[in-house]
């Protein structure tokens, strides 16, 4: 999912087999060959991303694994077994993606770019395209996922003690990646299609030219599920966070659950972190996709079709950020970190308390000697 890199602001050609003219005009051509000629060092670029989101998800994983050893408690070992699938499922996609567009930047040239827009999307493409929705709906189906089973656990801990179980939490994670698996491949099955968009270095849904019934379905398929995902982890996390603050103001910490308190605490800040990311990163994309493939469709983008072919480069910029984000999310909002910064805030806020009440007391005494001067 490095094809971010590779940024165009102009036209592609139009895909054979569309409603629109099948040569490639020659301004697009063009574009296509300034494109190239200004982003010879993208290679380079590229493959610096690839390696720092190796490096990243390498790094939480270690993170995750260590605090798995660590924390043997059921609630616990579920969220971790869940991270950990997450930052895995981030990992592979950032290879398997990053070498694809790695591999279309070295054989990369001006008739290259053209002749990709031109022809009917090859094997690597198809491939690639699925790898862009898998590899996109399971970080949210498993942040959903996540998300709903923090819920269980902090709003009824006893019914999740009773039903989340490490065997059953590997059942859901196999579930949830067959499902993400089973939508990647519906173009396979003649619903939608994977074509290579702007500037040929990636592929994704056919949203552009010549959008069809079937590759409006399969878009919006892929956007409600990815924005339903999205929307209700947002409400599972509202739900656990709004709980987790009533008991706080319950005066309640100074219970034995203490600690297990502390540790639905971490989680939930490490859920909203990853929802936040989630949210920022793949919403752009879906929308935007969304939205191209309605107006292609009804014929209404051919006076838009650079702002949305813009749109979708940026979309995509955003969402290979994602994979790049996750693990940070691991890295920093761990309790150890957020002690840290609890305590240089709260020394900062008690210096400038100590602060305003050491003036406060010049300016007083210094008005009461003033009112003993007076008098005498």
């Amino acid at each position: 999912m490095l094809a971010m890199q590779h940024n165009g602001s102009t036209g592609i050609a139009p895909i054979p087999g569309s409603n629109c003219t099948t040569m490639v005009q020659e301004p697009e051509v063009e574009a296509v060959a300034r494109n190239e000629t200004s982003t010879s060092n993208r290679p380079i670029a590229a493959g610096l991303t690839m390696t720092l989101g190796i490096v990243f998800n390498v790094v939480a994983l270690i993170i995750l694994a260590k605090a798995y050893n660590r924390f043997r408690r059921r609630s616990k070992a579920t969220f971790l077994l869940f991270a950990s699938s997450l930052v895995a499922t981030d990992l592979v996609g950032h290879v398997i993606a990053g070498a694809l567009v790695l591999r279309r930047y070295s054989a990369g040239s001006v008739s290259t770019a053209v002749s990709n827009l031109r022809g009917d999307p090859d094997t690597p493409c198809q491939f690639l395209g699925c790898c862009m929705v898998f590899f996109g709906l399971c970080p949210l189906f498993l942040g959903c996922a996540m998300a709903g089973e923090r819920c269980l656990g902090v709003t009824k801990p006893l019914l999740h003690s009773q039903l989340v179980t490490t065997a059953r939490t590997k059942v859901a994670l196999i579930l949830i990646w067959l499902l993400a698996l089973c939508v990647a491949l519906l173009p396979f099955f003649s619903l939608g299609a994977y074509t290579y968009q702007y500037p040929g270095t990636w592929c994704f849904i056919r949203v552009m030219e010549g959008t069809k019934e079937t590759d409006l379905v399969f878009v919006a398929l892929f956007s409600g599920l990815a924005l339903a995902s999205l929307g209700l982890a947002f409400v599972c996390n509202t739900i656990s966070g709004i709980t987790l603050i009533k008991a706080r103001l319950r005066k309640k910490s100074w219970s034995p659950h203490r600690s297990v308190r502390s540790h639905d605490t971490e989680m939930v800040v490490q859920l909203v972190g990853i929802m936040v990311t989630s949210c920022i990163c793949w919403s752009p994309l879906l929308v935007f996709g969304l939205m191209s493939a309605t107006r292609s469709y009804n014929g209404l983008l051919s006076s838009e079709r650079d702002t949305y072919r813009n749109l979708m480069v940026t979309g995509v910029r955003m969402a290979t950020c994602n994979q790049i984000l996750d693990p940070w999310v691991y890295i920093l909002l761990r309790r150890a970190i957020l002690r840290k910064i609890y305590r240089v805030t709260k020394r900062r806020a008690s210096f400038k308390g100590s602060l305003f009440r050491s003036v406060r007391w010049d300016v007083s005494s210094f008005q009461s000697s003033e009112k003993s001067v007076n008098k005498i």
